[in-house]
């Protein structure tokens, strides 16, 4: 049973399921499966209390398991994996709990684990990785996961900070990690997630085949910790966030339900890497939370042709992607290509270009709704369903968040002024907020001004409450007296032919202090052009299409931008380049 459930083969009864949204559930379950959503969704809108007991796994997936187990229907997938060699996973909510708990008692047994231990998980996106985030709700064991392209000296500063006891990964990493071993004290336990055994690491998959599937998921407390991400501030070394049981638990309900438009009939499909939170955002929280499917494509790459051709062969309801990855796409050209299920988009990460909103309109006829917010937050602002999207703009404050631009002293900014976007956590802290930097109260302390919690990300707000994003409190330009954002002058940039991304920062000028410098990345037609006059054509263009002030007084041209694992740009280190950092 277990082998099989890892390796299903197609499954056309699912397929149908799939095929038919309508027949999912019938008439009374179709009411409770509305009821567990309301619910939620009714504690982020401050209806309802928080609980003081809740646990994603046996509150939320064990209820979508019993309501599955009632209904006459056949059984809608929770969890959907391919990959490019056409393996296929497919779980029921059923299937899901089954192996999750075989996975706990891993934990547990195997690798010696306590409720409050911490464990680092640092795999690609493999159908593994999302028992692993399932069994650490049901053992009450913290999980922090990882990108795949960490380093053994991150790994290192990783695994000494949390004080990890146990660390997974896979072949390509483990010797990364046998290179750390001897300094990390704490670590009692390694997991190998892979097809062989290797010496000094428990295999995952033998222990899977042979463990028990029967553990009793732990009572756990609204409030207790339940994930730590390592973030990277604009100095020093990444923090460790905290996130509790409720805060992404509990928190995803409203965004899930009213921004990514989830029900128990969708199928959703967010590209995102298994490092990254949006991962925990939009793969494992909201669209759970929901009833609806996980869809995961392990790409190692992100190829637009592949991304194509599995929208239009699977039935994709709802797609999330980031914003250069939406760029790729609107170059990669989608129009011969037909999305027959799909009907809602997403986007978050670093704000959208309109340009790129516009194309993506023009080739699919669907809208991007963006959406904004950080490891430290669930959605803080987003283009929820229903409401009028405005190009390049957040949206609007998610439930129970109230959004404010402030200044540096926490007072509230009139709309239109540019300040601090900020999350109002007095009188009362919202329970979707990160518990503290770990081990690192200054700063802890340092992200709350006034009654307020700064995200450190500018913006301005309009008379009807859509958040404009300017840029990061570091990234902002001062030139001559004059603030620029690096976004606006992108966005300029990208409506230009020639252009196919760019990053624009602050470099260093005798007379005005600093000027806006652009990085930008040709597209293949344009390379061959005289660069000088290539230059002075984008610098008439940005004029012309934004405030003349803005125009970048310097371009340099180069063949790509560097990125975080994630894919945003690091203007940082572009900056650093300039100022001789």
């Amino acid at each position: 049973f277990i082998m099989r459930t890892f390796i299903k083969p197609w499954i056309p009864q699912c397929l149908r399921i799939l095929r038919s949204p309508c027949r999912l559930f019938h008439g009374c379950n179709r009411l409770l499966t509305s009821q567990i959503i309301s619910y939620y969704d009714s504690i982020n809108q401050c209806k309802k209390e928080l609980p003081e007991y809740f646990n994603f796994a046996s509150d939320v997936l064990d209820e979508w398991s019993r309501l599955e187990k009632d209904g006459r229907q056949p059984v809608n997938p929770a969890f959907w994996w391919i990959n490019d060699e056409g393996k296929e996973v497919k779980w029921s909510f059923e299937e899901l709990g089954f192996l999750s708990r075989k996975t706990a008692n891993i934990l547990s047994e195997a690798c010696g684990l306590q409720r409050g231990d911490r464990v680092i998980a640092v795999l690609p996106r493999v159908p593994e990785w999302w028992l692993l985030n399932v069994a650490c709700m049901r053992t009450g064991i913290v999980f922090i996961p990882g990108t795949s392209q960490l380093t053994a000296k991150d790994l290192l500063y990783r695994l000494q900070a949390s004080k990890a006891k146990c660390i997974i990964t896979n072949d390509t990493l483990a010797p990364a990690v046998e290179s750390i071993v001897s300094d990390c004290q704490f670590l009692k336990s390694k997991l190998i997630v892979a097809k062989g055994s290797r010496d000094g690491w428990l295999s995952f998959r033998e222990l899977l085949a042979v463990t028990s599937a029967d553990h009793q998921c732990v009572k756990t407390r609204s409030q207790d910790p339940m994930l730590i991400y390592f973030t990277s501030g604009s100095t020093g070394s990444p923090k460790m966030v905290l996130q509790s049981h409720s805060s992404y638990g509990i928190g995803f309900a409203t965004s899930g339900r009213h921004w990514m438009n989830l029900t128990p009939s969708d199928v959703m499909w967010n590209t995102s890497d298994t490092g990254w939170v949006k991962s925990a955002w939009s793969s494992v929280f909201a669209p759970w939370i929901c009833g609806s499917c996980v869809f995961v494509h392990n790409m190692p790459q992100f190829k637009p042709a592949v991304v194509g051709e599995t929208l239009s062969r699977y039935p994709i309801t709802v797609f999330c992607t980031a914003p250069t990855a939406y760029r790729m796409l609107v170059q990669h050209d989608l129009s011969s290509y037909k999305f027959t299920s799909l009907k809602h988009c997403l986007s978050g990460g670093e704000p959208l270009n309109p340009e790129v909103m516009a194309k993506w309109k023009i080739q699919t006829g669907l809208d991007i709704h963006e959406g904004y917010g950080q490891t430290e937050t669930v959605t803080i602002c987003a283009n929820m369903k229903g409401m009028q999207i405005k190009p390049g703009s957040l949206g609007k404050a998610v439930p129970p968040y109230d959004v404010q631009i402030i200044d540096d002293h926490g007072a509230i900014l009139p709309a239109g002024e540019e300040g601090n976007i900020g999350v109002r956590v007095q009188p009362t802290r919202p329970f979707c907020l990160f518990s503290e930097y770990l081990d690192n109260p200054e700063k802890t302390a340092a992200s709350v001004c006034g009654n307020f919690y700064v995200t450190g990300d500018r913006g301005v707000m309009d008379e009807e409450g859509y958040v404009w994003f300017v840029g990061r409190d570091d990234d902002i330009i001062n030139s001559s007296g004059y603030r620029i954002g690096p976004f606006e002058v992108e966005s300029a940039l990208i409506q230009h032919p020639a252009v196919v991304e760019s990053a624009v920062v602050s470099s260093p000028d005798p007379i005005r202090g600093e000027v806006v410098k652009a990085f930008v990345v040709l597209a293949p037609a344009f390379v061959s052009h005289n660069p000088e006059e290539l230059a002075h054509d984008l610098q008439q263009h940005v004029k012309k299409v934004t405030a003349p002030y803005k125009y970048p007084r310097k371009v340099e041209f180069v063949q790509d931008l560097p990125k975080t694992a994630t894919g945003k740009i690091q203007r940082k280190v572009l900056r650093n380049k300039e100022w001789g950092r």
